[in-house]
């Protein structure tokens, strides 16, 4: 993490305060008592004229429209107070004060009026945001196929919403399946390029009777739109991807991976097992450069164990050091109580080692098989946009 990142977290930190905020509310009221005091205090070739002009435009981005207004007018009635107190409210000097004081607190009722415009606008592009997100990216259900499933999606550009990083899970004709993966790319791009493999991962899951059959839909799918649109082939062509499958009642779980990081499964008893292909493939997307064939592997997913999925934003997250997160050494040897529990867990670990600084938005999945006797109690993580680096 470089120096400006690392100043960024410091000054938004500072700037997050309460005690910060409640000074800054005070600060344009204060100046104009400063500056009246300075007046009356000092003799007449000094003034407080500074002082009066600061404080409306200091309330500008700050405060409301009629706050804004009203510390102007106090500002003014201030001038006006001492100019009388004074006996100059005749001279030139007094004339020309009060002029500079009017102009400035015009000047910032405009400044109000454009930041407020702005934040109105920016708001509304944040609501168009999480509607797109929910859109695109839907929450899973809390329990699907007899699982227990918890997601997450943390956005490293802080109020960002969506990006290039998808998840997908739902109950087919095979079992549960399911698609976590991350575009290449940023941008309106990614996010269309995400809307591709999750609408054909949704088709293919219902009708391919095999995951290669899955992988190889969403294949041609990227391919077909790469066709149609040039710019998603050359920047947001291919995506690494994790496709599962944990049929009904079966114990075990099928996995092709594209290029992705590992999957976890976490044993109940603290136990972890990487889930690292034995045969690398290429992503989804660069089918032309390898005819190599998707194979499938299958592990035994016991009763109480959680699968946990994710993008590289987890892995790749770096500490001030510069090393990297190890999620697999992290997580051996602790047990949760669920797989909420787990990605809250994880999340809350990551931003404590960065320190709030991530540059990759994350994405994550956990799949739970429930034990025996488990309590039925469910609460799924929400889309988290990187906040103050708590």
């Amino acid at each position: 993490m470089g120096r400006q990142g690392r100043s960024e977290r410091f000054f938004g930190a500072v700037a997050g305060s309460p005690v910060v905020r409640r000074v800054v509310k005070m600060l344009p009221v204060t100046l104009i008592a400063v500056g009246f005091a300075f007046d009356v205090l000092t003799p007449p070739s000094f003034t407080g004229s500074p002082f009066f002009s600061a404080a409306p435009l200091i309330a500008a981005p700050l405060f409301t429209l009629r706050w804004t207004v009203l510390t102007g007018v106090l500002a003014t009635l201030a001038v006006v107070l001492l100019h009388l107190y004074n006996g100059t409210t005749v001279k030139v000097e007094a004339l020309t004060e009060l002029a500079t004081v009017l102009t400035v607190s015009g000047l910032a009722t405009l400044i109000n009026v454009v930041v407020r415009r702005g934040t109105e606008q920016l708001a509304s592009a944040r609501g168009i945001a999480e509607a797109a997100q929910c859109a695109v990216l839907p929450t899973p259900a809390e329990r699907i196929g007899g699982l227990h499933v918890s997601a997450s999606y943390e956005a490293a550009q802080a109020d960002a919403f969506i990006g290039g990083d998808l998840y997908a899970v739902q109950d087919t004709p095979y079992g549960v399946r399911l698609a976590v993966g991350d575009v290449r790319g940023k941008g309106l791009g990614a996010v269309e390029a995400v809307a591709v493999v999750l609408g054909a991962f949704r088709e293919a899951a219902e009708s391919e009777a095999t995951l290669e059959g899955v992988a190889q839909r969403l294949e041609r799918a990227l391919a077909r739109e790469g066709n149609r649109r040039d710019s998603l082939d050359a920047v947001e062509g291919f995506t690494t991807c994790v496709l599962g499958e944990i049929p009904s009642g079966a114990g075990v779980l099928r996995l092709v991976n594209r290029g992705h990081p590992e999957p976890l499964l976490l044993h109940a008893d603290g136990a972890l097992v990487v889930l690292a292909p034995t045969d690398p493939a290429l992503p989804l997307g660069m089918g032309d450069l390898g005819g190599w064939p998707d194979r499938v592997q299958e592990w035994e997913f016991p009763a109480g164990a959680t699968l946990l999925l994710y993008t590289d934003g987890l892995t790749e997250a770096r500490d001030g050091a510069g090393v990297f997160y190890d999620p697999a050494a992290r997580l051996r040897g602790r047990v949760f109580p669920g797989p909420d529990e787990l990605l809250s867990a994880l999340g809350s670990d990551v931003r404590r080692h960065t320190r709030g600084g991530a540059t990759d938005d994350m994405a994550l999945l956990a799949l739970a098989r429930p034990a025996e006797g488990q309590p039925e109690r469910r609460r799924t993580v929400p889309v988290v946009p990187r906040g103050d680096g708590a």
